[in-house]
This record gives structure tokens, C-alpha cells and sequence, in this order.
């Protein structure tokens, strides 16, 4: 299954991809569950309990995360009458974002981090790697740049008659704000 798109000047405010993705995954248990399926937990009772998440709420999710296209049903291997959760190509993408925030909530949140992440025989760091370039990125080389017309990166371009161009849409189609 593949993961419907989202057009990004359908979002509230800034079309922003950030946002699109938060439509998505933009909740504790949503991204708890695809934590739980990462480390191996494939049935519903697993990772209603690992999460903490009520079942009703978690149900929900899971549908959610399964017609988003991030996880998919597929029978257990052991038990081919229940079906079990499993991370697509979109889902195991999800984890770089899910070990930075480990890594932000170890470093900014927890008393002592209560998991490590390991590569072979040794704690894991990731650093980010253009690869465009191959050369390792600091955080202050990383600079944004809008592509959405309509916007800056202060917000939507005003035109001289006052009207917010807010939502210029490539090929013509406009929504005018005013503000």
C-alpha cells in the first residue's frame, strides 16, 4: 500500500510538509505504536500495553496509521489466524525521526536515559550526512528555503493592495486572505 499524499496548501497556514506529516503522526500514541512495532511488538495487546495507550484510542490509531499508509496488517507468523502490525516502507522511514526524538528527549527531558541505542557492540550516535555531498552536517549549515508560492520564510507575501497571497497555488489557482 502506498501512503496517500497530502497537497500542502490543503494545511492550515504555511504549506509546510512539517505539517502534512503531523496530519499524520502528530500524536503521542501514533508514533509510540510505531516505536512498539520497531522493536519487534506485532500484536495489539503488546503494544497497548507498552505504549500505555487506552485501547480504544490505540484501535483507532492503528486504523489510522494502516489507511495512512505506515503500518499494514498481515497474519503472525506464528498464529496466521490473527493478523499483527507491521511497519511499511513510509513506517521504517519514521525512524530516524523517532531516535531524534530519543536522543532530544534523553538529552532535554529524562533524569537518565532509560534506553541506548546500539550499532554492533557500541552506543549508536547517528550524524546526518549530505547525501548529496557526503559530507557530515552541523546544524548552522542547514538553511531553509521556500519553494511555496505565495510565502517567505516571515509568513505569506502581502500584496500592495493588502490582500495576503497566502495561498498561491502553482498553476494559477489562488485562495486570497485578507489580513
Amino acid at each position: 500500500m502506498t501512503t496517500p499524499r497530502i497537497d500542502p496548501y490543503e494545511v492550515p497556514g504555511r504549506p509546510c510538509s512539517i505539517a502534512a506529516a503531523l496530519q499524520v503522526v502528530g500524536d503521542r500514541w501514533s508514533l509510540l505504536a510505531v516505536r512498539e512495532v520497531s522493536f519487534g511488538n506485532h500484536r495489539f495487546r503488546q503494544i497497548a500495553k507498552n505504549t500505555g495507550a487506552p485501547t480504544d484510542r490505540l484501535s483507532a490509531r492503528l486504523k489510522s496509521l494502516v489507511a495512512d499508509g505506515v503500518l499494514e496488517r498481515r497474519p503472525l507468523p506464528d498464529e496466521p489466524r490473527h493478523d499483527g502490525y507491521y511497519l511499511t516502507e513510509a513506517g521504517r522511514d519514521l525512524l530516524g525521526v523517532i531516535r531524534e526524538l530519543l536522543r532530544w528527549g534523553d538529552r532535554w527531558l529524562t533524569t537518565s536515559p532509560p534506553m541506548q541505542l546500539r550499532h554492533h557492540d557500541h552506543d549508536f550516535t547517528p550524524r546526518p550526512t549530505c547525501a548529496h555531498c557526503g559530507e557530515q552536517v552541523t546544524p548552522g549549515e542547514v538553511h531553509a528555503e521556500v519553494t511555496a508560492e505565495g510565502w517567505t520564510l516571515a509568513g505569506p507575501v502581502v500584496a500592495p493592495d493588502g490582500v495576503h497571497a497566502a495561498h498561491e497555488r502553482p498553476g494559477g489557482v489562488t485562495q486570497r486572505r485578507r489580513g
